[in-house]
């Protein structure tokens, strides 16, 4: 029998959240020829990357939400074969252990790990009564801590905090109560001082730049000073495309990967980031909008916990950037050149996708 609905439904894609997936991505394409140096094999490189995302999205779109809760356990299984793998026979790169070289393909597996973690989480909580108990936190609080501790171990901290957030929030989501949050809180603050003494000497001189960047301009704060400069002389307007001083002189390393958003304000200004913000509020907004509106507590759950998960990485990035926040090496989200974590956050959306076009198909 032949299928009279839309493309769009067929293929399982939501439009809204497709568009402006792509007008991000449309957007880095126009910094990162400026923060790279006008290198068109840089733009054509990220687009190859992109479209291999994009397929991985479609892909991902097309599977129905119990397809995706049933190998959740599967996946992360595997997911922490991959992170002991890379602990015993992972490459060594900017002195951290982090890849795996397979010869044909080279890849983080703590990627991955952002999205099975969360997933796995969704589907122990999906099964059981919510909001849920102390026995229940607890199990789920070992299936976020193994993984979070062995990409701690790379040494990855900025990665290791992410996935712990994306698993936290799914546990937020099931409806944990705010004193347990409280009482959390206060415990970590606690055993500070102890995570500080087990922290790597380049971890903690990134806290003590983060507290006082101009101790060492020249040295561990160089990078932040540079940012917020490129940040602030953009002004209202910005300088213009291809006009920016501090990416196009050299001044602003990293340009083209965790600091891309310095040289998007040091061009665009204040309204460009402006219009920047709306746009991630957009999609941000879309995918709560799809999430809450599951059928399935599995879908409800883990959708909520990505999109969430995608503000927290646009959040620590910008405020890294700006001084907010200490530098912890998070790509600014379709904005950054980089693969792996390119594809990871297409599987996301797909994940969103599949969870409200299967609910639409069940309801119509």
């Amino acid at each position: 029998m032949q299928d009279d609905r839309p493309l769009a439904q067929r293929l399982h894609l939501d439009l809204s959240l497709l568009f402006g997936i792509l007008v991000l991505a449309g957007v880095g394409f126009v910094v990162l020829y400026s923060a790279g140096g006008q290198d068109t094999d840089l733009l054509i490189r990220q687009g190859v990357r992109l479209l291999t995302a994009l397929a991985v999205m479609f892909v991902v779109a097309m599977v129905p939400p119990r397809h995706l809760a049933y190998w959740a356990p599967w996946l992360y299984a595997a997911g922490l074969g991959l992170l002991f793998a890379v602990l015993f026979f992972g490459d060594v790169g900017k002195g951290a252990q982090r890849w795996l070289d397979l010869g044909i393909l080279r890849f983080q597996p703590s990627e991955m790990v952002k999205i099975t973690v969360p997933a796995m989480v969704a589907w122990y909580l999906a099964e059981r009564s919510l909001p849920p108990r102390f026995g229940d936190i607890v199990v789920a609080g070992l299936i976020i801590l193994v993984p979070t501790i062995l990409i701690a171990r790379q040494p990855d901290l900025g990665t290791a905090l992410l996935v712990a957030v994306s698993g936290a929030l799914v546990l937020l989501l099931a409806g944990i109560s705010w004193r347990f949050v409280g009482m959390v809180s206060l415990l970590l603050a606690a055993f500070a001082p102890i995570l500080w003494y087990l922290m790597h000497d380049y971890q903690q001189q990134r806290v003590l730049t983060f507290l006082n960047p101009e101790s060492d301009p020249l040295g561990a704060g160089y990078h932040i000073i540079q940012s917020k400069i490129a940040i602030g002389s953009g002004g209202l307007y910005g300088k213009g495309w291809l006009n920016g001083t501090q990416s196009h002189l050299d001044f602003l390393p990293e340009r083209s990967t965790d600091f891309v958003f310095a040289v998007y304000s040091e061009e665009f200004g204040l309204l460009g980031v402006l219009i920047l913000l709306g746009l991630y509020l957009f999609v941000i907004t879309r995918g709560l909008f799809m999430a809450f509106g599951a059928q399935e507590t599995f879908g409800r759950l883990l959708g909520g916990g990505l999109t969430l998960t995608f503000f927290v990485y646009v959040f620590v990035n910008i405020g890294m950037v700006t001084g907010l926040l200490p530098v912890v090496g998070v790509p600014l989200p379709l904005l950054s050149y980089g693969g792996t974590s390119l594809v990871s956050l297409m599987a996301a959306f797909g994940i969103l996708m599949s969870v409200h076009t299967h609910r639409r198909l069940l309801s119509g």
